[in-house]
């Protein structure tokens, strides 16, 4: 028991009161690495039409079968699951942190509580502190996870130039947050990276040939992560709503402007999901989800 308290200790200090985490303040001037506006319109306007570019190219030369990439999808697939596990728990680690410290405020004649507060930041919330530290990681992540849609186009996944667009949509709204402190941004954030570290995770067991892994093959572990992510971010949606729009919240809910476009993300990854499950039979990687298990699960 004390050893991991020990433990327990050391992680919170290092995930969540750390002077680097705790003193974060998001500034494009702050010297933090990719976090100007020409930086991201240049990775957009570089990313997209290269990864399209190859796309057209493959289909010109009639190349259907998947360029043999080696140990890189497994590789790529088991660093994505360490950086979303590290992501989460930093994440989660923070927010009670931030809810502990600021529990005074929550008294007296405010009517704002932690629920009101992982749904809908103040109107004037600066992007800094510990729970927009791990906005930033996530942020830099999606660099990482954009790989993926490179990937998908060198292995002649079907619907990749979609997946390419999305995984762009994904690193644009990512920035937003932090921009312009995007409201619900967090349970956002623990939502994405659980389903991230537990599909990645399995997508590395797989493609790793790890003992075992013929027999999961057909699990549609992708396709559940999916399902819930795209029902968190409805739930949170409409919380955020209810909250800004209905009078819940005085003065409504930080970055408005960027929930705007966060809404038409979404509905572009839903069309994505409908796109690949229902129309072309096998969407992703993990070796097995199928339109005919998406009805059935619906």
């Amino acid at each position: 028991m004390a050893a991991a308290a020990a433990v327990g200790d050391v992680a919170r200090y290092w995930l969540a009161e750390h002077p680097a985490i705790v003193g974060f303040r998001w500034s494009p001037s702050g010297g933090l690495w990719f976090s100007t506006w020409a930086f991201l319109l240049g990775f957009l306007a570089a990313y997209i039409p290269l990864c399209l570019c190859i796309d057209a190219l493959l289909a010109a030369f009639r190349r259907k079968r998947p360029l043999p990439l080696g140990p890189l999808p497994p590789a790529h697939a088991l660093l994505m699951a360490a950086v979303s596990a590290a992501i989460f728990t930093g994440t989660l680690l923070s927010a009670v942190a931030e809810i502990r410290d600021t529990r005074w405020s929550w008294r007296g004649r405010s009517r704002t509580t932690p629920l009101r507060w992982l749904l809908c930041f103040p109107p004037g919330t600066r992007s800094s502190g510990r729970v927009f530290f791990w906005s930033y990681a996530y942020y830099l992540s999606r660099y990482l996870h954009a790989l993926r849609g490179l990937l998908a186009v060198l292995q002649r996944r079907r619907g990749a130039a979609a997946r390419v667009c999305a995984h762009a949509a994904a690193v644009a709204m990512a920035f937003l947050w932090l921009e312009f402190s995007q409201s619900f941004q967090v349970l956002a954030i623990l939502a994405s990276t659980l389903a991230h570290a537990v599909a990645f995770g399995f997508r590395f067991w797989v493609g790793a040939g790890l003992p075992a892994a013929r027999a999961a093959r057909g699990a549609p572990v992708a396709l559940a992560c999916q399902l819930g992510l795209l029902g968190c971010n409805l739930a949170c949606h409409a919380g955020f709503v209810w909250m800004h729009f209905g009078g819940a919240v005085a003065g409504g809910c930080s970055g408005i402007g960027a929930w705007g476009f966060n809404t038409l993300l979404n509905a572009a990854l839903l069309w994505v999901f409908l796109h690949c499950y229902g129309k072309r039979g096998v969407c992703d990687d993990d070796g097995g989800a199928t339109a005919a298990q998406i009805k059935k699960a619906l």
